[in-house]
């Protein structure tokens, strides 16, 4: 920790409030992660390093700056990784996830804004986040009209670039995004000071493949009955991947899967066979957002699947390299992502259809449409969701929520409610 300490403050982190932020987490982490009763063995890596998330990490990232290499943030699943990897450079997530930050950036957005962008821009302000602190360009995008302006004052606080997401996927916004990602190489070319090559970017596109089909094969394992591992672990896993080194992550998520694979042939489960089965749907929920899992699992469910930027919607598949040079391997990435169904597109009758499918492929016996306070695109989605699920006979709950605890007896009890007219 005394190593830890220094590198903290090399960074320029507020070491008193950082030491308020430690010293709730890992009580909680314990509470919710390791009080479960036969956990895979495979998770003692994510619990590692959860348990030291902004030590040996971020000490890598420092050394990876030392030797000439480039740290960038990103807020958003719709940067596309593949070309910062072909720089040479490193990317992780920096999406907000604690209550402790919202008040900060009160001071200069909206109280009427959703606790994600308000939680990200308050580690800046508050200097709590090593992995802002590190990065050397932080990227933005246009999701939502709440980012879109947020980013212009982060930027007054952080190297900032921003890139346009269109709001449809015709073959024309398909065609402007890969404008997008092209303008968005130039500048990773400009802040690493290497050229991203076809060759460069086809190897990239493969450690970013691996990590996708090991993602997918840990989201196909909970669809056994018994599920071999909890939706809580299965959650940190998906969180943790926004962080860590993604070769690292591919084969900690491949040892994973092997023991759950066992487990699944034993018929050993996390929880006994017949809890209801939930899926999850709506938004993100970054780390350390636990409270809707833990809240479902402690009353009697399991969350089987999360439609979510930390669940399905990473699971866009394998990037199509048969166009060998760079434009074709940028049209590739840009069709590959354009699978990933944001709330934010119209129409978005893709995303609708997908999580009925969903319910269909995961066996669930009802769907729980979580939103974050003030996330207009996901709530306002909500409905035709929650239409589409009940005319096929799928029982909803619709909650709305922050990362706060004040409403945490409230959700108790319709959680509760709900899962018992599951039974």
């Amino acid at each position: 920790m005394a190593d830890n300490r220094k590198l903290w403050e090399s960074l320029g982190i507020d070491l008193k409030k950082h030491d308020q932020l430690l010293e709730v987490l890992p009580q909680v982490f314990g509470d919710l992660f390791l009080s479960q009763e036969g956990r895979p063995s495979r998770m003692a890596y994510f619990d590692g390093f959860a348990g030291d998330v902004h030590g040996f990490r971020i000490r890598e990232l420092v050394e990876h700056k030392q030797r000439g290499g480039k740290v960038f943030g990103a807020f958003c699943i719709y940067v596309p990784e593949e070309v910062i990897y072909a720089a040479g450079g490193a990317c992780v997530g920096l999406c907000g996830g604690v209550d402790m930050t919202v008040a900060a950036a009160e001071r200069i957005l909206p109280r009427n804004l959703c606790p994600l962008i308000k939680s990200s821009v308050g580690f800046k302000l508050e200097r709590l986040c090593p992995y802002v602190e590190v990065a050397d360009l932080v990227v933005g995008e246009t999701t939502c009209d709440g980012k879109k302006k947020a980013w212009e004052l982060l930027s007054e606080y952080v190297p900032l670039y921003v890139m346009e997401l269109p709001q449809k996927k015709s073959e024309r916004d398909l065609g402007f995004w890969e404008g997008e990602i092209w303008e968005f190489l130039k500048k990773v070319q400009e802040v690493t000071g290497r050229e991203v090559t076809a060759e460069g970017l086809r190897e990239a596109m493969e450690v970013f493949d691996r990590k996708r089909q090991a993602l997918q094969r840990l989201f196909d394992l909970r669809r056994n009955d018994p599920v071999p591992i909890s939706g809580l672990d299965a959650l940190l896993v998906v969180q943790l991947g926004f962080l860590d080194d993604p070769v690292r992550f591919s084969q900690k998520v491949e040892e994973l899967c092997e023991e759950l694979q066992q487990r699944a042939e034993a018929k050993q489960g996390a929880f006994p066979k017949g809890r209801p089965r939930i899926l999850v749907a709506g938004s993100p929920m970054v780390l350390p957002n636990w409270k809707l899992h833990a809240l479902v699992e402690k009353q009697g469910g399991v969350v089987v699947c999360e439609e979510s930027c930390t669940g399905t919607r990473l699971l866009t598949g394998r990037t199509d390299p048969s166009d060998g040079d760079l434009k074709g391997l940028i049209k590739a990435i840009a069709r590959r992502q354009f699978k990933a169904n944001c709330a934010c597109f119209t129409p978005n009758e893709e995303r609708v259809q997908q999580i009925v499918q969903l319910c269909q492929d995961y066996r669930v016996h009802g769907v729980i449409y979580y939103s974050l306070v003030f996330c207009q695109p996901f709530i306002l989605e909500g409905y035709k969701v929650e239409r589409a699920l009940r005319a096929r006979g799928i029982p909803v709950l619709r909650i709305e929520s922050d990362y706060g605890d004040g409403d945490l007896e409230a959700l108790k009890t319709r959680v509760k409610a709900f899962l018992e007219g599951l039974a």
